[in-house]
């Protein structure tokens, strides 16, 4: 059975945006947050300084994509990939985050048997 994704904490500026972020799942940690003009921040770009491409994906296997997928909708992600069954097994969805990023959520495992 596959755990649920989890927030673990999050810090937030003054205007309330997210300055990190820390997601859970199973024993993996995803951190996130926003380019910002720090040491580390220097050799990143967000997504409408290059146009809008991406150089990266997170793909992140959730028990219900389905589910998954209306609670993204609802909320207001925007879906690049409408939810399907793909020909390699598995159901999954594509969206882009407020900051421009691309992630995809599915149940495709391949390590289950």
């Amino acid at each position: 059975m596959l755990s649920a994704l989890s927030v673990i904490g999050c810090l937030r500026n003054d205007e309330g945006g997210v300055v990190h972020a820390e997601l859970r799942f199973d024993n993996g940690i995803i951190m996130i947050g926003p380019v910002a003009d720090t040491e580390f921040g220097q050799h990143m770009k967000q997504p409408d300084e290059t146009g809008g491409a991406v150089t990266q994906c997170v793909y992140i296997i959730v028990p219900d994509v389905d589910a998954h997928y209306s609670r993204a909708r609802n909320a207001g992600a925007e879906i690049l990939l409408d939810i399907k069954d793909q020909d390699y097994g598995g159901r999954d969805y594509t969206c882009r985050d407020p900051q421009g990023h691309i992630w995809s959520f599915g149940t495709y495992n391949p390590w289950a048997a």
